[in-house]
């Protein structure tokens, strides 16, 4: 691990190597665990105010799910997140014919119908954000259903930090990433 600016990053970022391959995993990261996608507290306004403008884009079910439960969830823990369809996947979720999970509001932000890409949290997968009172662990995480994900980026030698630049850019920003690089091209950690 090093530090950046008021970040804690996992080396793994640096070592690990990860490409999403889309066609091998179908989406899985939309349907599989036991919660919806992290919210941050700011995509709370954010959910409530494009609903309207990505309701379009979602499943019937979905929209059930989010209008029952709201378009975002607080758990009894307080973690903010994504309500799910019958307890199973993302109600922002969205199949293709061969069943590959989508994500609807990035659906809508491509259609230009908002202006939100997706929750961050999303973006940022493998990487996953720990806030803490003085800084903000970024750290790689392993989920076996990203497996594929991991072999394409090693035998495409694409390190998880290359694999998510514009994630990470929109998290903390152009110049985190550039030092970043700059740690990196002078092993500085």
């Amino acid at each position: 691990m090093f530090q950046l600016g008021k970040t804690i990053v996992s080396d793994d970022l640096l070592e690990k190597q990860f490409i999403c391959n889309l066609t091998a995993c179908k989406g899985a990261c939309c349907v599989a665990g036991e919660a919806g996608a992290p919210l941050e507290q700011k995509e709370l306004d954010i959910l409530d105010r494009e609903y309207e403008k990505i309701k379009p884009y979602l499943r019937a079910e979905g929209i059930a799910a989010i209008e029952s439960q709201g378009t975002w969830v607080e758990r009894e823990d307080g973690a903010l997140e994504t309500p799910l369809v019958h307890g199973a996947e993302c109600a922002y979720t969205t199949f293709k014919e061969d069943g590959t999970a989508l994500c609807g509001i990035e659906a809508a932000y491509r259609d230009g119908a908002t202006q939100f890409y997706k929750p961050i949290s999303c973006h940022l997968y493998p990487v996953r954000i720990q806030e803490y009172t003085d800084f903000k662990a970024v750290n790689y995480h392993k989920w076996d259903i990203c497996d594929a994900a991991c072999s394409l980026g090693e035998e495409l030698s694409v390190p998880v930090y290359k694999f998510l630049k514009e994630p990470l850019i929109r998290k903390f920003g152009l110049s985190w990433y550039e030092e970043l690089e700059e740690i990196v091209q002078n092993d500085l950690r």
